[in-house]
């Protein structure tokens, strides 16, 4: 275990993953998914969190820190505030990290050298951030009990965990370089697997891949997704396993539609849950990662629902003006996730409350805003939540609520 560990360390001291230029952070905030401040919310605390606390995170192998900015920064945007941890065995990661942190102006933060083994030991906190870790351990099972012993009482975490299927090609290439170069350092690997990525032939399961692109973008990408020396891809069926096996319940996936059976095919009804999602995973065949949120499976809960009229909505990646004219003009905005294309489809009525939608009013406030009664409230907001909840358009937040 030993050797992985200071192999995997090894990488990231050379390449720090993802690449990234501090002075990037004058110009443009990247945001993802997990811990989009929006998606904290609605998927480990329902919607209804209290702002007027201090939200205490642990970003648990953080990299160069995408996660880590995005929620500091959205965050000091909404004039909250949160004590952040991060925490990272790459010191040539946390430099990148700190210095992007340093350039926003952004406070609150310790950065700790470490293993996310050890996370329990940096306190509890209320939300964890997990993305692209985990499957990079030998045994993931300790990490995730690692992070559920460092969770507060009704906290959650956000993860990411390769898939299998949208990655095809990866594996072998990974298991072949891996015999070839072993005892290489890491700049001599990355030159000679390039060469023999550059000479694939076209009917190579990796270089028909469409799905790929991290090794286009940088060397750290190349080296991340075919020279990694400890990476296991979970399907849907073994990622819940792991989580049940752990301590841990699925709150949900970012992008619930991928996941849905009924989207593709009819569900027989012999099939549970996860049988469902995994069969739509095998027959979608382009995912890639899993993205979602888990909570202490003594406390299981799902995401905010909009059953719950006090809650607050929000459009993310959307702007409501926009989407309403639309909609009211009878279009059908195109939508592309994962490999899949799918078109939203509301009806006339739902602008009005779309309009409405301004990231502070209730959905109790939005009716009585749209003159809408609750029968009919009841009826169109659920055909709203389907359609842009289910791709992760439509969160749930009180974090621009005052009072």
């Amino acid at each position: 275990m030993g050797g992985a560990v200071s192999e995997v360390r090894a990488q990231y001291e050379a390449y720090p993953y993802p690449s990234r230029d501090p002075e990037e952070e004058r110009k443009r905030l990247v945001t993802g998914s997990p811990s989009h401040v929006l998606e904290v919310d609605h998927f480990v605390f329902q919607g209804a969190r209290d702002w007027s606390r201090p939200l205490r995170v642990l970003v648990a192998g953080g990299g160069t820190g995408d996660g880590l900015v995005q929620l500091a920064q959205q965050v000091a945007d909404a004039g909250r505030v949160a004590e952040i941890v991060y925490l990272d065995l790459s010191t040539a990661a946390r430099a990148i990290a700190e210095e992007r942190a340093r350039v926003r102006g952004l406070t609150g933060i310790r950065f700790v050298t470490g293993s996310l083994l050890d996370a329990a030991d940096h306190g509890r906190f209320d939300y964890i951030d997990c993305c692209g870790v985990l499957h990079h351990l030998p045994d993931p099972a300790a990490g995730f009990r690692a992070l559920l012993s460092a969770l507060a009482p009704g906290g959650g975490m956000g993860f990411m965990v390769y898939a299998p299927y949208g990655r095809s090609g990866v594996y072998p290439l990974q298991e072949a370089f891996g015999a070839l170069y072993e005892g290489l350092p890491p700049e001599a690997r990355l030159r000679a697997a390039k060469k023999i990525v550059a000479e694939l032939p076209e009917g190579h399961p990796f270089a028909r891949n469409p799905n790929l692109g991290d090794h286009k973008d940088s060397d750290a990408g190349f080296y991340d997704l075919l020279l990694h020396s400890q990476d296991r891809a979970f399907d849907v069926a073994a990622l819940v396993g792991m989580l049940e096996e752990t301590g841990w319940h699925l709150s949900g996936f970012t992008i619930p539609a991928l996941y849905d059976l009924a989207r593709i095919t009819d569900a027989p009804a012999h099939l549970g849950a996860v049988a469902r999602m995994a069969v739509a995973e095998k027959l979608r065949g382009t995912i890639k990662t899993h993205v979602g949120y888990a909570v202490r499976a003594l406390e299981a809960r799902g995401p905010a629902r909009g059953t719950n009229r006090a809650l607050v909505p929000h459009l993310k990646g959307l702007r409501a003006g926009d989407l309403a004219r639309a909609v009211a003009a009878g279009q059908s905005p195109g939508l592309g996730f994962g490999g899949m294309k799918a078109r939203l489809t509301l009806p006339r009525e739902a602008a009005r409350l779309i309009a409405a939608v301004d990231g502070r009013r209730t959905l109790h406030e939005i009716a009585r805003a749209t003159a809408t009664d609750p029968l009919a409230m009841g009826a169109l907001w659920a055909r709203i939540e389907r359609e842009l909840g289910d791709y992760g358009l439509m969160l749930y937040s009180s974090i621009l609520r005052r009072g």
